[in-house]
């Protein structure tokens, strides 16, 4: 198991329709998620929009990327995500994650 932080920045003017629909996510995105190894995943969101992403990782940040790519529930998400976020680096919210480095853990 990996734990794994990330950023993403939602852009101010949506930030409560982004909380809204992350208050109904589709069940069978939920269980996308599980099946790729996205384990005790949490996100947390600052008021100018700083999202901050916490998951425990079957094996590999890239990995559970990769296995989300291929989940057709996953480009619909993507799709109807991407206007809320800033300066994405690429088509999907999903590509645009940096992951930060864990620095401490207390256990």
């Amino acid at each position: 198991m990996k734990r794994v932080g990330f950023l993403l920045k939602v852009r101010k003017e949506y930030i409560e329709e982004y909380k809204t629909h992350h208050q109904n996510v589709w069940e069978e995105m939920k269980n996308a998620l599980v099946k790729h190894g996205w384990n005790n995943y949490s996100l947390f969101i600052r008021s100018d929009g700083l999202l901050f992403g916490y998951f425990e990782a079957r094996e590999s940040f890239p990995k559970c990327l990769d296995g989300m790519s291929k989940e057709q529930i996953n480009t619909k998400w993507q799709e109807v995500m991407s206007p809320y976020f800033e300066v994405l680096e690429s088509s999907a919210p999903d590509q645009s994650m940096i992951e930060l480095e864990e620095v401490f853990h207390l256990d």
